[in-house]
């Protein structure tokens, strides 16, 4: 073979070696890069969270006590008020309504039977005075008669009882003619309407606080015409807050009186300290922001800080409010974001020698950041953190420098 048939196969070979390291180059699997993060133990603290609203625990609605005409309220929200003292409204009670014809004359028809029914029992109160008067001067008589021995002793004992009755039933008709006066004033009263000149004005009545604390609302201001029942003002101590938030059921289900509660987002510098005061027993359905109906428990939440930490909260105030339903001192945990479903349980990827490992865990509580390891991995060991669709046991792995 000549030196240049040598030299070409030469060249054939090292073209194909050189194509076939760079096509086990190209094949050759290379290590992706994943964010780590490692398992430690610490606290754990799991809440359930919810926007929640401040609210005054004891208010008071002040109503009108009757149908009339309500003066100007001069009090305005943020005003003290104190018990028995201040004076929240003025009211004047209203005029008659008018009568329309029917009604006037059953009332002038009531009015001429009452007045009747007064001249009857008047002339039976005015025979009952005679009788008993007559009585009276027979039996003074018959005593006279009795000492000399002429009337006898049973008869005069008869006309004592006979006066003692006539006596009973003159005192009675005295009764019958003031209540027949009585009912002619009532039939009477039926018959006055407004506008009657003759009638004196009716002084107004003075509505005076319950309370000691301040003017929460003003539903009513100017001087106008009310209904009975209709609420003017509302009261309440704004020291005595209580925050109430509407939760699922199914987290409300969790949570004990007496549990836990921070307050935050309320606008002050620090997070408020609180408890559960009650989880009330009745749920309720609400609509939420995309449609779907939802059963919702409200649970009230007591402030432990002084009230020097959250005066500037007021009634009505949007807060955000954490329930602490678990609390772990010492517990292995992971980042919730390495987690994944596997065969009906979770696991996650561990990094061991530059390599993905699948390994199943057993979970206990978690928040939304982090999940309380119960067994599966030790302590100390990484794990990836977000892992891709990508990733199985055995994947050559390392760390993305950030």
């Amino acid at each position: 073979m000549s030196a240049r048939q040598l030299m070409t196969n030469y060249r054939v070979w090292g073209g194909v070696l050189l194509v076939a390291v760079l096509l086990g180059i190209a094949l050759w699997p290379s290590a992706a890069l994943v964010e780590m993060a490692r398992a430690e133990r610490g606290a754990l603290v799991v809440t359930v969270d919810e926007e929640g609203e401040t609210r005054v625990r004891e208010r008071f609605r002040i109503a009108a006590p009757l149908t009339g005409r309500l003066l100007r309220i001069v009090l305005e929200p943020g005003d003290a008020v104190v018990k028995g003292e201040t004076v929240l409204a003025r009211f004047v009670p209203g005029d008659p309504r008018p009568l329309d014809v029917r009604s006037r004359a059953e009332a002038e028809a009531a009015v001429r039977a009452a007045r009747a029914s007064l001249g009857g029992a008047r002339a039976e109160h005015r025979r009952s005075e005679a009788d008993l008067v007559f009585a009276k001067a027979q039996l003074e008589r018959s005593r006279r008669l009795a000492a000399e021995g002429i009337v006898a002793v049973e008869e005069l004992e008869q006309l004592q009882s006979t006066a003692q009755a006539l006596e009973e039933a003159f005192r009675a008709s005295q009764f019958a003619a003031s209540s027949a006066e009585y009912e002619l004033e009532r039939t009477r009263a039926v018959l006055v309407e407004a506008g009657v000149k003759d009638r004196a004005a009716p002084a107004a009545l003075e509505i005076v606080s319950p309370i000691d604390g301040v003017v929460l609302k003003r539903l009513r201001w100017s001087e106008a015409a009310v209904q009975e029942g209709e609420v003017l003002l509302e009261l309440g101590d704004p020291e005595d807050l209580e925050i109430v938030s509407d939760m699922l059921s199914v987290d409300a289900v969790q949570i004990r009186p007496g549990a836990r509660v921070r307050i935050e987002q309320w606008g002050g510098e620090h997070a408020l300290n609180g408890r559960v005061r009650r989880v009330e027993p009745a749920g309720f359905t609400k609509i939420s922001a995309l449609g779907v109906e939802e059963q919702r428990v409200n649970v009230i939440a007591a402030l432990d800080d002084p009230v020097s930490a959250w005066k500037r909260l007021g009634d009505g105030y949007r807060v955000e409010v954490r329930v602490v339903v678990w609390e772990g001192g010492d517990v292995l945990k992971v980042p919730t974001s390495c987690l994944f479903r596997y065969e009906g349980g979770w696991a996650v990827f561990a990094v061991e020698s530059g390599k993905a490992r699948l390994r199943g865990l057993e979970l206990g509580r978690r928040n939304g950041v982090e999940a309380h390891v119960v067994s599966g991995l030790e302590e100390g060991a990484e794990v990836i953190v977000h892992p891709s669709d990508n990733l199985a046991d055995g994947t050559p792995v390392r760390p993305r420098l950030l």
